[in-house]
């Protein structure tokens, strides 16, 4: 694909922008996390990176006539992406998030704080549903999984998140998210997820998710749904005029100590091939195991409901 003519680049002049379309209860992103981490650590300097919450469960959505039906599907759905993934599920769906507001609202208000809080607050809320199964929906379910986190004022994100500066600033990113440029939705195959634009209840689109969109002053590339690391290394190489991305592998020690929660997956495409150190805190799920930092594991809700299978 070549680079495709884009109006002006909002932000800074002669900036390249990484933007990831993605919601926080997303089995598609929390699949893509592996290359999203490696991405965002070997993007060069001076590139511009934003996330885009596109609120997938939507206040307005109607609700399953059958709630313990629409759970049954919704979990074998996971499991099937997970198979081509390879991320860890849930043993057990509890149930479909009602919404993905409040996570989406917490996870923005986050980003006041830094942007290793917002990292790290997000995986949490990612956690919820594909490694204990119960979706932070509420306000206080959101909250409530982001406790602990380090460097996180939990009063002040509890105040923001019931914003209405943070809420207009996601309405702003799901309003975003339902302007796809032009050709989102007819895109290369190859993938089990190509990430096609989906059709909205009102006759619109949006992005498919995850989607990653490179946009400069001279055009954009749009890498959209499931694709290996190559598809992003090529379009954030030919936005850049060529600059290469400064992938580093981390030993497992310095891995851990960087991320503080690992999947398997993670684990090979992020270090340099060794084990999950002796001291890492093992948490069972349905499809492998999630590694945590000893500190992650003192506050992570995994361990305080009990899941952790020890170290």
């Amino acid at each position: 694909m070549t680079a495709v003519p884009d109006g002006p680049l909002a932000g800074t002049p002669g900036t390249t922008e990484v933007v990831e379309y993605t919601d926080p209860l997303c089995p598609w992103a929390w699949g893509s996390e592996p290359v999203f981490r490696w991405l965002r650590a070997a993007l060069p300097a001076g590139v511009r990176r934003r996330r885009v919450f596109c609120v997938l469960f939507d206040e307005d959505d109607d609700p399953a006539p059958d709630p313990a039906a629409e759970t049954a599907w919704y979990a074998r759905y996971v499991e099937d992406v997970a198979r081509h993934t390879g991320a860890p599920r849930a043993p057990r769906l509890h149930r479909v998030a009602a919404s993905s507001w409040p996570a989406s609202l917490v996870a923005k208000a986050a980003e006041a704080q830094g942007s290793d809080v917002a990292e790290r607050v997000l995986r949490r809320l990612r956690e919820t549903v594909f490694v204990l199964g119960v979706p932070a929906d509420t306000h206080e379910l959101a909250l409530a999984a982001v406790r602990g986190v380090p460097g996180l004022d939990p009063a002040r994100l509890a105040a923001d998140a019931l914003s209405d500066a943070v809420r207009e600033r996601v309405r702003a990113d799901r309003s975003e998210a339902r302007r796809p440029v032009p050709g989102a939705r007819s895109v290369p195959g190859g993938s089990p997820h190509p990430g096609a634009a989906k059709e909205t209840g009102d006759g619109g689109y949006r992005y498919a998710l995850p989607t990653v969109l490179v946009r400069a002053p001279g055009g954009h590339r749009l890498v959209p749904g499931l694709r290996p690391r190559e598809a992003y290394a090529a379009a954030v190489g030919e936005m850049c005029a060529g600059v290469p991305l400064a992938a580093v592998r981390l030993s497992p020690d310095e891995a851990l100590l960087r991320h503080r929660s690992l999947t398997g997956p993670e684990w090979v495409l992020l270090t340099d091939g060794g084990k999950p150190p002796s001291w890492a805190v093992r948490v069972e799920t349905g499809n492998g195991p999630l590694w945590l930092h000893p500190e992650e594991a003192a506050t992570h809700p995994a361990t305080r409901s009990g899941s952790t299978a020890g170290r």
